[in-house]
């Protein structure tokens, strides 16, 4: 085993040292010697056969002990960082110090290395944190607010004679132009005015303007060969409708949900309400908690932890150095965001540690399935592009820090406004996981065969091509 001692530059930054004996160099040694005479040819000796000794005559021992080094440098490397039981953030800076003496074989090979590592942290009293949240109730208002939510997706559109307003359907024609060229055209294109789905600037043109008249305004354009200039946009109105609800009554109810009454529905929107507001109060405990907690400890970063991200970023995007995108207000923000994440990432890795948090299968495949619905992607489909990538750890690091966050939250003392004590149990550990474990088994099972669908078609491949 290889000795190794560490010097503590700063907290995040080591310089560590590790000591090789010739004893344990000797196998990289002897390998380095058959690689050479796979790749010598002398005179009298088939290949592979040729003798040390001539090997050194031809090459010269210098050459061969120092192949050995470079072959066997990041097993060493290694072997010493867990001697040293130090988890790395970057790549070290090695530097070769001694090597064994080439006739006598005495003496040892000694290399440093700085480098990054996570510091060390010690973690305050997290139990009993005090926030406060905004006071909500599930009033009419939000009852209503969600009924007529309901009744909008039963609406009809009739045409209306008079000018667009807000919330309006309207069917546009557009023209753009940079300059005197014009770059873009659509016509009888579907809008709702206000709804900031098109171009900037489009729905304070539309507002006001009857059929049969048009409005022109700049805006940046956001796509296409023209994207990032400013275009001149002619907007002509074609027609205008208003979207007419039903009426909130019995028969609304039977066609819209599964009760009979209208009273029912409204029972049963005011549970959703409420259901709603529990989880508009856990976010924001959540995200409170999580700040006061990081306002009780410093964590330092390394500089090549945000370097690496930030660089990471701008190259994945495709942006240069001194473009538009890259700014140095943007790299700041990146930055800050890179240093924030890493410290969160770090403090809640450390707490599931004390509480000895673990994490489910039942729970990644619940996140992947969540996860993929917001790329519009199948979760079989997610899971196995995140395994062909290696990002399932990452996932259940994550996962694991979201319960870590979950247990400081049930820890915390949440009030609201006016003083009250918010429960957040079902927040925090949520009614409804008993009925979902079923669901959650199911897409554990689908993705499962999928799995093994995919091995079966690669190991048949394989056979194939045997």
């Amino acid at each position: 085993m290889v000795k190794s001692t560490v010097e503590n530059l700063n907290p995040t930054r080591v310089k560590l040292t590790v000591e090789v004996t010739s004893e344990e160099l000797e196998p990289k040694i002897k390998a380095a010697y058959k690689s050479i005479a796979e790749q010598v040819q002398v005179p009298g000796f088939r290949k592979g056969k040729v003798p040390a000794p001539i090997i050194d005559q031809r090459v010269g021992r210098e050459y061969v002990i120092q192949q050995a080094i470079n072959d066997g440098l990041n097993d060493f490397y290694q072997q010493g960082l867990a001697e040293a039981d130090l988890a790395p953030l970057s790549r070290p800076e090695v530097e070769i110090e001694e090597i064994p003496d080439v006739k006598t074989n005495e003496g040892v090979l000694k290399f440093t290395g700085e480098l990054d590592i996570k510091p060390v942290i010690e973690l305050p009293e997290y139990s009993g944190l005090e926030v406060e949240v905004e006071s909500r109730s599930a009033d009419e208002a939000a009852v209503q607010e969600q009924l007529d939510e309901l009744r909008g997706r039963f609406g009809t559109l009739k045409d209306v004679e008079r000018p667009a307003a807000n919330d309006d359907f309207v069917t546009i024609d557009l023209i753009a132009t940079v300059g005197e060229e014009e770059v873009d055209t659509a016509s009888g294109l579907s809008y709702q005015v206000g709804a900031g789905t098109m171009l900037e600037g489009i729905d304070e043109a539309l507002e006001g303007l009857s059929a049969g008249e048009d409005a022109t305004f700049d805006t940046t354009l956001a796509g296409g060969d023209h994207s990032g200039e400013t275009a001149s946009v002619k907007v002509t109105l074609q027609a205008v409708k208003e979207r007419e609800l039903p009426e909130a009554d019995d028969e609304f109810a039977q066609l819209a949900s599964e009760f009979d009454t209208i009273e029912e529905l409204r029972a049963d929107l005011t549970s959703k309400a409420e259901e709603n507001l529990v989880v508009e109060q856990g976010v924001e405990a959540r995200d409170k908690v999580l700040e006061k907690l990081m306002e009780l400890i410093e964590v330092p970063v390394p500089e090549s932890v945000i370097a690496e991200q930030v660089e990471q970023h701008f190259s994945s995007q495709g942006h240069e150095v001194g473009d538009d995108h890259d700014t140095e207000e943007h790299r700041e923000e990146l930055s800050k965001q890179t240093a924030d994440a890493f410290r969160n990432e770090l403090v809640l890795d450390e707490i599931a540690q004390k509480e000895e948090i673990g994490v489910e299968q039942s729970e990644v495949i619940e996140y992947i399935v969540s996860t993929a619905s917001q790329y519009g992607m199948e979760p079989n489909q997610f899971a196995q592009m995140l395994d062909q990538a290696g990002q399932v750890p990452m996932i259940m690091g994550e996962v694991r820090r979201r319960k870590a966050l979950a247990k400081v939250l049930e820890l915390a003392v949440v009030k609201d406004t006016e003083g009250n004590v918010v429960d957040l149990t079902d927040f925090v550990t949520p009614a409804g996981d008993e009925d979902e474990t079923d669901a959650v088994e199911a897409e554990t099972a689908e993705v499962e065969a999928a799995d093994a669908e995919t091995t079966e078609a690669e190991a048949s491949e394989d056979t194939k091509q045997n």
